[in-house]
């Protein structure tokens, strides 16, 4: 041992906690502890020199002189930084050993007064060369062992067995105990020794471990493996603390939801499947989000779940009678499925379309459907749809995928036989992205939807027990295919007497319940609901109706608020009605009080119900051209050609000169010109308006018409019989001219639509002209062709 100096200037103590620093190393350190802070800082000010020494016990926050070693280093700082936790992050080299003479401890900080050593070279030089040279040897084996590159030792002079046996003590794994034993060897030979019989043995248990480990591995059969795993796991499990240990806790769950659930076999598979790649996937991977989507998605959807259908055929009759009046036919249908179920027991539900105008019940029939059979209730919009991947769902890999709306639907019902109601089927769209109705025809044909596969979920589900019901406005929207899988069920509008009833009896209710108002009791006399429905609405349903009486009875609460009246009954009567809805909107009939030569009334139909369509015809100086105004469609114009070569034919049996047509023009006009029109059903109202301005007659005001005209005069069938008569009744309108081939349709529509109205069927123009102008010049040969066949139906008998 070479003693350099004695340091006379006391060093500021940095107290090492499990860690001994080496000379000829660069070390380090963080700083936490304001002692010690305390003695970097002072340190710092003066030569920054410092005595580096391990205390005896790591867990020791406030050393003492007795807790030191007497054996540490003397090192210099080279840098300090301060962290933003107002620790210290401190590199120090270590210079020399240094044995303490005295520890002084000051308030601050402990100092101490040091001898600075090295070790003497000069004898026994072959066996130090011997020595460093087996440290060396021994620290390459370390190093193999346990997988650390050999490069690391290629900065290490082997000429310089002092500067070795320090950087080799510093680096390999020992506690710090035996590192201070190190530390504190007397000579270069004795620490050159020390660290070979630690060597030695360091790599002796490396060999045993890896040849335990080579033994283990082979030795290891699945169920140790699975052990092991579990450890290392449990392991891995505590160092990530508690949302780890939740994510396992949570897929164990699943596991055993998967195992105890009343799922289809082949579910089960593809939920183990899915759970086994969930465990492999790392938590923050986006794959991870998919996968737990997708098992969430299978886990809710009800595979086995059905829910017990309403069997008693009475209970079921009463339930819709309850929510509505009238739709007999609706009622009956549901009625009659009920029947199949109870004698069959088999619950595969019809598919049903309702179609008819707005606000006359179509999505409230679907519910007390519901209802009366006791089954969940869904719905889904379809208008505007043009996405067939919203009937199908999307494939579960893009961002965002959901499945489609009947898979939606099933999962939010529970159950797989709901009610579910399909509305505006009629307004689907068709682009790019696909096509919505072909996608529905797997889902409305019962021969195919027992295995629907949604491409979100990728598994088929059986959708036989799902009763389907769809509303259109007009059927003439739907793909045929599509339709032909539906049964087409007719609704349409309702009479002012069932208008007053429902509003009476359903509606009302519903308002007062709806408003909070139950304590009160607001009766609005027949008379009070008739005048609402003639004066303020014009409709085919009653959705107008009830927000005129929501008015009326806001009206009333605001009275109630205002007056603070005590009163709890309020009468509304026909003279009141104006002071809760302001003035009439629809005073004036559409038709004219006497009709004038070229005018007629037609019937038309429209999604919202029937309508009066007005046809007018002017005669004026010309060259025999034609004009068509009213914003009309193809087939109408071509409509009125036909009806103007016929008119050309008739010449005779209408009584007026032929050269006329060509010294004059005429022009066809349809009031109403913003809205559009077309179809071939005005054909004869078109003819008959011809026929009076050419003969100069006027037709009479309560007579209307609808039928499709041929160039030889035959009258064809049209659509919309009940909405077009419907319509009728409403604008008091007391005969009907349709064609003969509708008069099977006859017994469909409902007795207080035909009731007071005398229906007339024909088969030829001559028969329209002999109704609608008896006045006309004619031939005795004309009125007697004219005369055969005529027959009437009142009230929906007929009459000759």
């Amino acid at each position: 041992m070479k003693k350099i100096k004695n340091i006379n200037e006391p060093l500021p103590v940095l107290p090492l906690r499990a860690t001994a620093v080496f000379p000829n190393t660069v070390t380090s350190l963080l700083i936490g502890r304001k002692r010690t802070i305390e003695a970097i800082e002072y340190s710092s000010m003066g030569n920054r020199t410092l005595f580096l020494v391990t205390q005896k016990d790591p867990a020791t926050e406030e050393p003492t002189s007795s807790d030191l070693f007497r054996v540490g280093t003397v090192g210099r700082i080279l840098q300090i930084i301060r962290m933003p936790d107002n620790t210290l992050k401190v590199l120090i080299e270590s210079v020399n050993r240094a044995r303490v003479l005295r520890y002084n401890t000051h308030k601050n900080f402990t100092t101490a007064l040091v001898e600075s050593y090295k070790f003497a070279e000069k004898k026994d030089k072959s066996r130090i060369q011997a020595l460093s040279r087996k440290v060396g040897e021994l620290y390459k084996k370390y190093l193999s062992i346990s997988n650390i590159p050999e490069e690391l030792i290629g900065h290490i002079n082997l000429d310089d067995p002092s500067r070795l046996c320090d950087i080799v003590s510093a680096q390999i794994g020992i506690d710090f105990k035996t590192k201070q034993y190190l530390l504190e060897s007397k000579n270069l030979v004795e620490h050159s020794e020390r660290l070979i019989q630690v060597l030695a043995r360091e790599v002796n248990i490396l060999e045993l471990k890896v040849e335990i480990d080579s033994r283990v591995q082979d030795m290891m059969d699945n169920s140790q493996r699975e052990f092991i795993l579990r450890q290392q796991l449990e392991a891995i499990r505590n160092e990530l603390g508690d949302e780890f240990v939740s994510s396992e806790n949570e897929l164990r769950e699943l596991e055993q939801k998967i195992d105890e659930g009343n799922y289809p076999e082949n579910v089960k598979n593809t939920l183990h499947k899915e759970l086994k790649k969930l465990l492999r996937i790392p938590s923050t991977s986006p794959e991870a989000g998919v996968v737990r989507n997708y098992v969430d998605l299978l886990l809710e959807l009800p595979w086995n779940e059905v829910s017990e259908d309403q069997q008693d055929v009475l209970v079921a009759e009463k339930i819709l009678d309850e929510d509505h009046h009238g739709l007999e036919e609706i009622k009956k249908r549901i009625v009659e499925h009920i029947a199949l179920m109870i004698l069959s027991k088999v619950s595969r539900g019809p598919i049903l379309c309702l179609v008819g105008p707005p606000g006359v019940g179509k999505t409230s029939v679907a519910r007390s459907v519901a209802r009366a059979l006791n089954r969940e209730f869904v719905r889904a919009s379809l208008g505007g749809l043009h996405d067939e991947a919203e009937i199908r769902g999307h494939r579960k890999t893009y961002i965002g995928a959901m499945p489609g709306k009947i898979i939606q639907g099933i999962k939010k019902a529970g159950t797989m036989n709901p009610l579910f109601l399909l509305d505006e089927i009629d307004k689907i769209g068709l682009d790019y992205r696909g096509d919505p109705a072909a996608a529905l025809m797997e889902v409305l044909d019962p021969d195919q939807n027992f295995s629907f596969t949604d491409n979100n979920v990728e598994l088929p589900f059986d959708l036989s027990n799902v009763m389907f019901i769809t509303t259109a406005n007009t059927i003439d929207g739907i793909p045929f295919p599509l339709m032909d899988r539906m049964e087409i069920l007719q609704i349409s509008g309702y009479t002012e007497p069932e208008k007053t009833i429902i509003g009476r009896d359903y509606i009302m209710p519903k308002i007062m319940e709806k408003s909070g108002l139950s304590k009160y009791k607001i009766n609005i006399v027949d008379g009070a609901l008739k005048k609402i429905i003639i004066e303020y609405t014009r409709e085919s349903g009653v959705r107008e109706l009830e927000r005129k009486l929501n008015q009326i009875v806001r009206k009333i609460a605001l009275e109630i608020t205002k007056s603070k009246t005590k009163t709890r009954v309020f009468n509304v009567s026909s003279a009141k009605i104006e002071k809760y809805l302001g003035v009439p909107y629809y005073l004036d009939s559409p038709i004219p009080k006497k009709l004038l030569p070229g005018e007629s009334l037609g019937l038309a139909w429209t999604p919202y119900g029937g309508n009066i369509l007005r046809v007018e015809v002017l005669l004026y100086p010309g060259k025999g051209k034609s004009h068509f105004t009213g914003s009309l469609g193809d087939v109408m114009k071509e409509s009125i050609e036909a009806s103007l070569s016929l008119v050309r034919t008739r010449s005779k049996e209408i009584g007026f000169d032929p050269t006329i047509l060509s010294k004059n023009d005429i022009h066809v006009h349809f009031p109403e010109g913003a809205i559009p029109k077309d179809g071939p059903s005005a054909g004869i109202a078109i003819f008959t308006a011809l026929a009076s301005a050419l003969s100069k007659q006027s037709l009479p005001n309560d007579l209307a018409m609808t039928g499709e005209i041929t160039l030889t005069g035959r009258i064809l069938p049209i659509g919309g019989l009940s909405e077009k008569l419907l319509a009728a009744k409403r604008f008091g309108i007391k005969r009907v001219i349709i064609p003969k081939l509708n008069e099977n349709k006859l017994v469909e529509i409902k007795e207080d639509i035909i009731k007071g109205i005398e229906i007339i069927p024909v088969s030829y123009i001559d028969e329209v002209l002999n109704i609608a102008l008896p006045q006309r010049k004619t031939t005795k040969t004309d009125k007697k062709k004219v005369s055969m066949g005529k027959s009437a139906y009142i009230t929906g008998q007929t009459v000759s």
